[in-house]
């Protein structure tokens, strides 16, 4: 009660209550006392909106009892200056929040700081950039698209203020241009996220139960989508925008170079990737192999998942081919230039996707075949060279998991438990998609494919929590052990007259 009476009383205790408050907090969180930090945060927020409900007036600094009365600040300065405090409060209440993690509170009161830090200009232009991106990649886990492109938007016409320093041109180190180049391209391997995940999302809410596109469901969404869409940016786009007149002039021009609606149709998608693509050539201009191995692989591991998204859109299969094509020149270098025993991980991940991908374009070019009324040589030797070759890479990922006495694990740990099981479903297919006019080399390879068949369902058998991982392909697995016995002894009879 007495500091209540005091704190209303004195002017000048509500900014010195909020400082010291958010100086507790502060010091209590680099401690690692974050609930701590937490009661004094909270307590500084709650004596700003109690003093702005009864009072509303700014109140005096307290460096003014310091002043002489013609020295004394204006009303807006003073206003200033009490605004900047409480913005401190919720900066280090959102970082406190997602100690926490405590995610959608930090997320709401990082948005909220950023927006007071824009309408009071108390902000450094590269860390606001880099804390709003950051921002954006939140809202994209919450399929928030229009939220992320705005906060994207925001960062790239802030952080372009950044060369604007007054001072920048004539004490900037060559080190401090570099730390610029690398939050540019940070900023950049932001937006690469957004258009990857958009192209992804709708890829998730127009594929069929077998991962093609389907036109009556993609008939469907664009019949109601431009309807909703426009009501549901009108009310929250009242909540999200950041700065004012020419600032949000600026970002909004920004934002439409990309679309925040899922993509419905190849012309659609390609546009999302064009700019996907441009920031991925823009992060690779710092991320560059030599120096940043991590980085630039996982930037050209993000290039290859935004065509093979793309490459769901387009219907004509021979281009689809191409698209994957691409995949396989983008990826197969890196893998050759890394040494697994310091990048095994990266390595595993590489040999997989160039597995999956050399699997995805065999498959194409055997529904091309399909479409033939014979196959001719050229196809066959394709369809098998292309099989081949996601085996090998199948069988590299498969040995990458071996001890080093070349012994397949026992029990699969479970971060690898999917990935081997599905390279193991898919030799097993492989082997039986290989064309062959040799009777005896079908018969092996129907052999082979029967082996990889068995091992799923006998890993299964021995390691009923491994079911779970793997339950479509083992189902087929189960079927294919059933099957393939009964067609071998029926080549077989075929053949015996002749062996």
């Amino acid at each position: 009660k007495h500091w209540n009476n005091f704190f209303y009383s004195v002017e000048s205790i509500p900014v010195a209550l909020s400082l010291i408050s958010n100086n507790l907090g502060i010091l209590w969180s680099e401690r690692g006392e974050i609930k701590t930090a937490q009661t004094f945060l909270e307590s500084a927020e709650t004596l700003y909106n109690q003093y702005m409900k009864e009072n509303g007036n700014p109140p005096l600094d307290p460096n003014e009892h310091f002043m002489a009365e013609e020295e004394k600040l204006k009303d807006q300065e003073r206003s200033k200056r009490f605004e900047k405090a409480y913005t401190h409060t919720l900066y280090y209440l959102a970082q406190v929040y997602q100690h926490l993690e405590m995610i959608e509170k930090a997320a709401e009161y990082c948005h909220t700081t950023l927006k007071r830090q824009l309408e009071y200009s108390g902000y450094y232009p590269v860390e606001w950039a880099l804390n709003a991106a950051t921002l954006s990649q939140y809202y994209l886990t919450k399929q928030c698209f229009m939220e992320s492109r705005h906060c994207l938007a925001a960062a790239n016409v802030i952080f372009s203020q950044a060369g604007q320093a007054p001072s920048a041109e004539d004490n900037e180190t060559e080190q401090d241009q570099q730390d610029l180049r690398q939050r540019k391209a940070e900023i950049a391997r932001c937006w690469i996220k957004y258009c990857l995940t958009l192209l992804q999302s709708a890829r998730k809410l127009l594929e069929d139960n077998i991962g093609e596109l389907d036109p009556d469901r993609q008939s469907e969404l664009k019949a109601q989508r431009k309807k909703e869409e426009d009501e549901k940016e009108k009310g929250r786009k009242k909540a999200v925008l950041f700065g004012t007149s020419d600032l949000c002039d600026s970002i909004l021009a920004t934002e439409e170079k990309v679309s925040c609606l899922y993509p419905l149709d190849f012309q659609e998608a390609r546009e999302v990737f064009l700019v996907g693509q441009n920031y991925v050539n823009e992060a690779k201009e710092f991320f560059q192999f030599d120096g940043y191995v991590t980085d630039h692989i996982e930037i050209i591991q993000d290039h290859s998942a935004l065509f093979k998204v793309l490459a769901f859109f387009e219907e004509d299969y021979e281009r689809r081919c191409k698209m994957h094509k691409r995949r396989v020149d983008m990826l197969e270098p890196m893998y050759v230039d890394l040494n697994p025993q310091y990048y095994l991980l990266i390595t595993r991940q590489l040999q997989f996707e160039l597995a999956d991908t050399y699997y995805e374009m065999m498959d194409l070019k055997v529904a091309i075949g399909n479409r033939l009324e014979e196959l001719d040589s050229h196809t066959i030797k394709k369809i098998n060279s292309l099989a081949q070759l996601a085996v090998k890479y199948y069988e590299l990922f498969l040995d990458s998991l071996r001890n080093p006495d070349r012994i397949f694990p026992e029990k699969l740990e479970d971060d690898v438990l999917r990935p081997a099981m599905v390279a193991k479903f898919h030799i097993a297919r492989l082997y039986g998609k290989l064309i062959t006019s040799d009777g005896k080399k079908q018969l092996e390879n129907m052999q082979t494919s029967l082996e990889y068949y068995t091992f799923l369902v006998d890993y299964c058998e021995k390691h009923p929590e491994a079911v779970q991982a793997i339950e479509t392909e083992l189902e087929l697995s189960k079927e294919m052990v059933g099957l393939l016995p009964t067609r071998m002894e029926r080549l077989r009879a075929k053949l015996s007259p002749f062996t």
